[in-house]
């Protein structure tokens, strides 16, 4: 299985049922059976957690904060090499911030980058991206 990035659409259609569950789900079986975690940037994360936060307050906190602790989710903390280049797709003027950290994390490790949210298209060139369904 190919390494994955997520960005916080990606993540929230899972935790709020949205369009794309189904396929989410699906992913975070096959990296469990691979043993290989799904990988968002810190930057993503801290977006995923303020939305889950503003939604379904503490008790969301938690269960989110189990797809961590259990091993399916892995957190990368934002380097030099990272917040350069996610500057670098920020100033390019096609990507919000948060965004371009998923981008650019992507592009880093060689990965497939899926999300929900279609500013990407800017960037599919560059990196592989893998669009949720019905969004």
């Amino acid at each position: 299985m190919k390494a994955t990035v997520l960005d916080a659409s990606a993540l929230l259609a899972m935790l709020f049922g949205e369009p794309g569950v189904e396929e989410m789900r699906a992913l975070f079986h096959r990296a469990a059976a691979a043993d290989r975690p799904v990988l968002i940037s810190a930057v993503n994360w801290a977006e995923t957690l303020y939305r889950v936060s503003g939604r379904q307050g503490e008790t969301g906190l938690q269960s989110v904060r189990l797809l961590v602790a259990h091993g399916a989710l892995q957190v990368v903390p934002v380097d030099a090499e990272l917040a350069e280049l996610a500057a670098a797709y920020k100033a390019a003027g096609s990507l919000a911030l948060a965004d371009a950290f998923a981008a650019a994390l992507a592009k880093l490790r060689q990965a497939e980058l899926i999300t929900a949210d279609r500013e990407f298209k800017a960037v599919e060139k560059e990196i592989r991206v893998v669009w949720l369904k019905n969004k």
